[in-house]
């Protein structure tokens, strides 16, 4: 009985904050290394890399995923979303990522992008949040250092925010 082949490298064609990229890469490339190496986008972090701590949390296709716990492959075709593709500037930031600076909701900031990428799923589904809904939104992913009690504040101003300009 003969085995079939494993090629060496698979080309992976994905669209990425709305640009089309693609890239040549191993079967067994992980999304989040993929992100971050492939693509030179490093605001996707890699914590605990077994999608515990949710320091990985991108949206693809629109919802929230662990980079870690897929392989690159396997998203070719999708559409990808990571931190760098809101605000462009201090200027210009994305209503969570102004809410997350006015209210303190970051201090070490490596959980931050996915808090924030999580936050822009609630939203989408849920514009008016309780507290309690903002808490079971971002319980998968782990701050070690601001207790919550500030993250959930800059994602309800960001709600407040964002059902202002679009009213």
């Amino acid at each position: 009985m003969s085995e079939t082949p494993v090629p060496a490298t698979v080309q992976v064609r994905v669209v990425v904050n709305g640009e089309p990229r693609a890239a040549q890469v191993e079967p067994r490339t992980l999304l989040s290394d993929f992100i971050r190496h492939d693509l030179g986008l490093t605001g996707t972090h890699v914590g605990c890399e077994h999608g515990v701590c949710g320091a990985c949390t991108i949206l693809l296709d629109g919802r929230t995923v662990r980079s870690c716990l897929l392989f690159a492959p396997q998203v070719d075709g999708s559409s990808i979303e990571t931190i760098e593709g809101l605000g462009s500037s201090r200027d210009e930031m994305d209503p969570l990522q102004q809410a997350f600076w006015d209210h303190h909701g970051l201090q070490c900031g490596f959980c931050t992008p996915a808090m924030i990428l999580t936050a822009r799923e609630l939203l989408a589904a849920n514009p008016d949040p309780t507290d309690a809904e903002i808490r079971d939104a971002i319980a998968g992913n782990i701050c070690r250092c601001t207790g919550y009690v500030f993250i959930v504040e800059a994602i309800r101003a960001a709600a407040r925010r964002m059902a202002a300009t679009d009213g």
